[in-house]
């Protein structure tokens, strides 16, 4: 049995980036850039106001100014300035060369309608100075960022209108299992839904990848190298769940054994997903998950969506935390590294929640997060530190 983390490094570096493309910005939203971004001005590119005010020479502040002209931002001044004159001047516009100082609003005192006097002359200058945030030429981007909300005004500040990033992969999912049925079929009693499918498709769009649903394949040799071959003409990746197992219905290693792919993880030690196939065959891919709800959920959260990040050029650096633990936790067998579903309270504490095992899909629904109950470890007391990840 590999490890979770030989298995994790294993997979992941299996992936071969896929090319680039460009999109718009307003599309680019949860891809992967696929170069690094430069600013092509300074920001500011200009010395701004930092608040409404009036600005003036800092020699100039303890006597009444004369003001000879507003501005307002996207107007450059008409005027110059002269010894004792100011600017009213709004935030975000261009301050004058000659002056060296604004004061705000509040600080200022109106007389005659026209002059005014500055009640604060230690204000400092409340200025934005000309490329103190990005200078022109800085890189602001690097190639593999998830780029995010806060990604994009930085995008759009640096005239990237259309950024080039990574392709998404073609993904197809199916369900293995004779004796499944589609949710919408009242099963009968030697029969159950496919919940497998909804639950990993959805998962997969959580990294942006709007996979297709090929159905469920029955429990022959036949069906399932036909469909995987047929899949695999237009995906680079296919997942089925079901038939990985050491049944004598489970046969998707050796069908794609058959295939020609090189089955590279056939057993985990993790618990629950224990037996989870990774295959490779040149530049396809192919997953065989777990059967099991509960199991498939967590080979998807652990090693398919950082598989296909790493295939969209960004290699996840996975997100652990660590709670205390808010009730003891004990176990029997300790050969695996065990996931189980919890939630954080309000306390910053961890309580594993009513769990039956790997099939036992209600649990998932109440749980925040996953915590691990390392290898070896029989017992976890209440408020000992444990490491969690979010779900």
């Amino acid at each position: 049995m590999l490890d979770y983390k030989n298995a994790f490094d294993l997979i992941t570096s299996a992936a071969v980036a896929l090319p680039s493309e460009e999109v718009e910005l307003r599309q680019s939203l949860n891809r992967i850039l696929a170069e690094d971004v430069f600013y092509d001005m300074d920001m500011p590119p200009f010395d701004k106001s930092a608040m409404d005010g009036y600005a003036c020479r800092r020699a100039d502040l303890n006597n009444e100014l004369e003001i000879v002209e507003t501005v307002y931002a996207g107007k450059l001044p008409e005027k110059k300035l002269g010894v004792n004159q100011c600017y009213r001047i709004m935030t975000g516009a261009v301050v004058p060369v000659e002056a060296d100082c604004v004061f705000k609003k509040e600080d200022a005192e109106l007389f005659d309608g026209n002059n005014v006097v500055c009640t604060n002359p230690s204000t400092g200058n409340n200025i934005c100075y000309r490329g103190e945030d990005i200078k022109k030429g800085e890189k602001i981007l690097g190639t593999s960022t998830l780029i995010t909300s806060k990604h994009l005004p930085l995008l759009a500040g640096a005239g990237v209108a259309t950024p080039l990033v990574f392709c998404l992969p073609n993904v197809t999912v199916f369900a293995t299992g004779t004796e499944l049925v589609e949710p919408e079929v009242k099963p009968l009693p030697f029969q159950i839904r496919n919940s497998n499918s909804s639950q990993v498709l959805a998962q997969l769009s959580e990294v942006n990848v709007a996979a297709q649903y090929g159905g469920i394949i029955k429990d022959d040799e036949p069906s399932l190298t036909e469909k995987i071959s047929e899949a695999l003409k237009s995906n680079q990746v296919v997942i089925l769940t079901g038939g990985v197992s050491v049944g004598d219905y489970d046969l998707v290693p050796d069908v794609l054994s058959k295939l020609g792919f090189k089955i590279m993880v056939s057993v985990t030690a993790i618990q629950p997903g224990k037996p989870m196939v990774f295959a490779r065959k040149n530049d396809k891919y192919c997953f065989g998950l777990s059967g099991n709800p509960v199991s498939s959920f967590v080979q998807v959260e652990l090693y398919v969506n950082p598989f296909l990040r790493a295939m969209m050029g960004h290699f996840v650096q996975t997100v652990q935390l660590k709670f205390p633990l808010g009730r003891e936790l004990r176990r029997k067998n300790v050969d695996r590294l065990q996931f189980v579903p919890g939630t954080l309270t309000l306390e910053m504490e961890v309580f594993p929640v009513e769990f039956h095992g790997s099939a036992h899909i209600n649990a998932l629904a109440e749980a925040t997060h996953l915590l691990e109950f390392p290898k070896g470890v029989t017992k976890i007391s209440k408020g000992e530190l444990i490491n969690v990840r979010p779900i």
